[in-house]
């Protein structure tokens, strides 16, 4: 009986909580963005992850408000690389750069606030 309440738990809550955005963070679009100088926000999540979804809720919104920063995404998980390239340990990580140079990194933060705060360093 345990097993099956838990397997509709899993089911019906994780889900809700399932980030939608998927990878678009490639190494080209990102070296591109720094040498010409842009903003750039690097979000790393885990689809399953709630904080996760939370702070990409978050930068989607930003992604509407700041039509000049470049918002990159991927899944740490699939994409290891990116993060061993990036020197990010966690899944729950945003950093923010400003052409060549690292100006904010942010881990676990849903704080609208501070998420904005860190954005603004690279404008």
């Amino acid at each position: 009986m345990k097993k099956i309440l838990v397997t509709l738990f899993l089911f019906i809550f994780l889900p809700v909580n399932a980030v939608e955005k998927k990878t678009n963070f490639s190494i080209e679009t990102f070296e591109e963005a720094k040498a010409l100088g842009k903003t750039i926000v690097i979000n790393s999540y885990e689809v399953w992850c709630g904080t996760c979804g939370k702070q990409t809720k978050i930068l989607d919104q930003a992604e509407k408000e700041y039509k000049d920063i470049v918002f990159l995404s991927y899944e740490q998980s699939k994409n290891k690389n990116i993060a061993k390239q990036l020197g990010i340990k966690f899944w729950t990580t945003i950093v923010i750069y400003k052409g060549d140079n690292e100006v904010a990194r942010i881990v676990g933060q849903t704080n609208k606030k501070i998420i904005y705060a860190a954005i603004q360093k690279g404008v």
